[in-house]
């Protein structure tokens, strides 16, 4: 192994040209940071499905606005698409509901069409 010494005035030259090449204060979390902390978060709304026993499946529907009726948005799907359903109360999820059978696609039309929610906000999960 060989060690080459550096002098002080040539290690303070070859430092300048270091920190032209280096870009200063970069933070590769600045545009995360910004999306998550802006005012205009996307709020989604999540549908589900919920395999029960057999071919029986159970869809949920989570992450509409406070203000709506969930009764009355409940009402209206159970009446569209001739199934039952229930608003449960969940700690941590709030307002879910709940509607028998695999209404994914059905359930993310409605709300679009009613003008709940736009379809961009919409997330369907499930198999």
């Amino acid at each position: 192994l060989s060690f080459s010494v550096v002098c002080p005035s040539d290690q303070q030259s070859f430092m300048s040209e270091l920190d032209s090449q280096v870009p200063t204060a970069f933070d590769p979390f600045a545009d995360a940071n910004a999306e998550d902390s802006g005012a205009g978060t996307k709020e989604y709304v999540h549908i589900r499905v919920q395999q029960r026993n057999g071919r029986k499946s159970l869809t949920t529907v989570q992450g509409l606005k406070k203000e709506y009726s969930y009764s009355k948005i409940l009402k209206d799907l159970k009446k569209e698409f001739c199934c039952n359903g229930t608003v449960v109360q969940d700690s941590e999820l709030g307002q879910v509901i709940q509607l028998q059978g695999d209404q994914r696609k059905n359930v993310s039309t409605f709300l679009v069409q009613a003008g709940l929610v736009k379809k961009d906000n919409i997330k369907i999960h499930g198999f």
